[in-house]
């Protein structure tokens, strides 16, 4: 079968002939239904600093998996053949697909079961795929640490991949929304999500006393900026990689007592949250799907920040 891999930094994506992978002990054989497209890839495939992280070279990529069991291992109890199922990135097994093992821009990809999350049957495998990372982060982000809580007023920076998923989550759980959005064409969609008020910058937002701040950009002045628009004991949480740098605000840090925590990734249960969040159809992000011999072309517009919503690549 053919198979996307990576060979190593700042080297092109190799189209290879790979084997069809065998379950082992404890693990099931995935035909991939829909595997996404991220900026971590293009990340991995350009930055040097990904290198560590991938663990296995060559490696297929692609960590946003869903897809049908059609394959079960030795010692699998609670899984079986035609179960449709998503692939936590961030699972107990510690070893992530796309980096330490195959991924998802293959056919078939094996995963052992600790990995896996169970697909509601009315949510497509698109949904699926786009949960197992977009979905887990940008939840992650809101909930787990934010705490988001209904009625709350909650800033959120940037609704591209995981911030539009963010945005209307917030919505969901009655919180008022206000959005942060440097690209004006995007203003409509956050304001049809339920946002009550949309703006550039998180700064113009002084004043609004938001109890929360997500920020799903990371620019360095989106971070600090944040802290204007909080009120006295707000949470800030940082999400985005943008740039790895922001000059802080003390002053205000202290006499708001602000909170400013990190968010990296997720769990499965916040997965199975984000899942069930995506089957009401109240949280429906934007994406588009694409085909598997496109999927270097789409990781370009990736690389020029060109793409729109989540890219997922289609099996069928």
């Amino acid at each position: 079968m053919k198979a996307w891999q990576y060979e190593g930094t700042n080297k092109p994506l190799k189209l290879a002939d790979v084997p069809d992978p065998e379950p082992g002990f404890g693990e099931v054989l995935v035909d991939v239904k829909a595997a996404g497209l991220c900026h971590s890839d293009v990340g991995a495939l350009t930055d040097p600093a990904w290198a560590p992280l991938m663990e296995k070279n060559p490696v297929t990529m692609g960590h946003e998996i869903a897809g049908t069991i059609v394959g079960v291992g030795d010692g699998v109890s609670g899984w079986r053949v035609g179960d449709h199922v998503g692939v936590c990135p961030t699972g107990p097994s510690g070893v992530a697909p796309g980096y330490g093992r195959d991924g998802g821009w293959q056919p078939l990809s094996t995963h052992p079961v600790s990995d896996l999350v169970r697909i509601p049957d009315n949510l497509s495998f698109e949904m699926a795929a786009v949960g197992t990372d977009a979905g887990m982060t940008a939840y992650h982000a809101l909930v787990t640490v934010g705490d988001v809580k209904f009625l709350d007023r909650v800033g959120i920076i940037g609704i591209g991949g995981l911030g539009q998923i963010a945005a209307q989550a917030a919505v969901r759980m009655g919180a008022e929304v206000f959005v942060a959005e440097i690209n004006e064409d995007a203003w409509p969609l956050a304001y049809a999500w339920g946002a009550k008020e949309v703006k550039s910058s998180i700064e113009e937002f002084a004043g609004y006393d938001l109890d929360l701040v997500v920020d799903y950009v990371g620019a360095g002045d989106t971070t600090a900026d944040s802290i204007y628009a909080i009120r006295r004991d707000g949470k800030i949480v940082l999400v985005g990689m943008g740039i790895l740098q922001a000059d802080i605000n003390t002053r205000d840090l202290i006499l708001k007592q602000a909170q400013i925590l990190g968010s990296n990734g997720g769990t499965m249960h916040d997965i199975e949250a984000c899942y069930r969040l995506f089957a009401t159809g109240a949280v429906n992000p934007v994406m588009k799907k694409i085909t598997f011999d496109k999927i270097p072309d789409f990781l370009e517009l990736l690389h020029q920040r060109k793409a729109r919503g989540r890219l997922v690549c289609m099996y069928e």
